[in-house]
C-alpha cells in the first residue's frame, strides 16, 4: 500500500490491516522514524521471563521520561525568571519617574498592587521627619516598636511568612488584623534605611520558603531612590 493510500482514508480511520500491510511493504519504516519506537509496546516472547530487549526499552523511556520533566521544569522556571524581570523592569522605571516621596508611595503602591498582586504596601523610613510629606513613614530608629523587627533590620534580608499581629499594626495600622502573609523588606543606602512591607489577604502568598533574591533588589531600588530624594532634601 502506497503512503498516498494511508493518507487518503485517514478521514475514514486506518484499520490495523491497512497499517500492516504498509509495513509490511516498507520494511525500513523504523530505522527512518526511530522516534517512534519510545512509545511503541513490542513483545518480545521470553516465556514468564522479562527480556532484556524490553527491559532496556522500559529504562529507555523512563530515563526519556525524567528528562522530559527536567526539561519543562526549566522551561517553566525560565519562563517566571523572565516574567519577573519585567515586573522589576517596570518597577524600576516607575521609582525612576517619582520626583518626590509622594511620588515614590504612589509608585510602588500602584506597581506592587498590579505587578506582584499586593494587597498592601507599606513604607517605614528610621530617621526622624525634617517637614517631608507623610509623616506617618518616619520613625525614630530608637523606636520600641522596631524591636520586633531588630532581627530582620540587622541580617539585611527579606522576611517572608504569616504575619504577626504586632508587627502587622506597626507596618499596616488598622489593616494589620487583615493580613495573612507578608513580606518584610529591610533596605539601607548612605544616609537612609527602613523597612518595606507588603502585606497579602492569601496565607500562602508569601511563605518563609520564598526566594528573596527579587525581593532584596526591590529593597535595593528603594533604598537608592529614597537617598535621593531624601537627601536632596526635595
Amino acid at each position: 500500500m502506497k503512503q498516498a493510500e494511508i493518507s487518503k482514508d485517514e478521514n475514514e480511520g486506518v484499520t490495523a490491516e491497512q497499517v500492516k500491510t504498509y509495513l509490511s511493504q516498507h520494511p525500513g519504516f523504523f530505522a527512518n522514524h526511530e522516534e517512534l519506537l519510545q512509545n511503541l509496546s513490542i513483545p518480545h516472547h521470553s516465556g514468564s521471563a522479562v527480556s532484556l530487549i524490553e527491559k532496556q526499552l522500559h529504562l529507555y523511556r523512563e530515563k526519556n521520561e525524567k528528562q522530559l520533566q527536567k526539561l519543562n521544569l526549566l522551561v517553566h522556571i525560565a519562563r517566571e525568571n523572565d516574567d519577573l524581570f519585567q515586573k522589576m523592569h517596570k518597577l524600576t522605571l516607575s521609582l525612576m519617574d517619582a520626583s518626590d516621596l509622594e511620588n515614590t508611595m504612589a509608585s510602588l503602591q500602584s506597581v506592587l498592587h498590579d505587578e506582584f498582586k499586593a494587597d498592601f504596601v507599606s513604607l517605614r523610613i528610621l530617621q526622624k521627619n525634617r517637614d517631608f510629606p507623610l509623616a506617618e513613614v518616619f520613625v525614630a530608629s530608637s523606636d520600641p516598636r522596631l524591636d520586633s523587627f531588630r532581627k530582620v533590620i540587622d541580617s539585611g534580608r527579606p522576611k517572608c511568612g504569616e504575619s504577626v499581629s504586632k508587627q502587622g499594626a506597626f507596618l499596616f495600622g488598622d489593616n494589620g488584623d487583615l493580613i495573612k502573609s507578608s513580606a518584610i523588606i529591610p533596605f539601607a543606602a548612605s544616609g537612609v534605611s527602613g523597612l518595606l512591607g507588603i502585606g497579602s489577604l492569601d496565607v500562602e502568598r508569601f511563605l518563609p520558603t520564598m526566594g528573596q533574591m527579587f525581593l532584596t533588589q526591590i529593597g535595593e531600588l528603594v533604598a537608592y531612590r529614597l537617598n535621593a530624594i531624601l537627601g536632596s532634601g526635595s
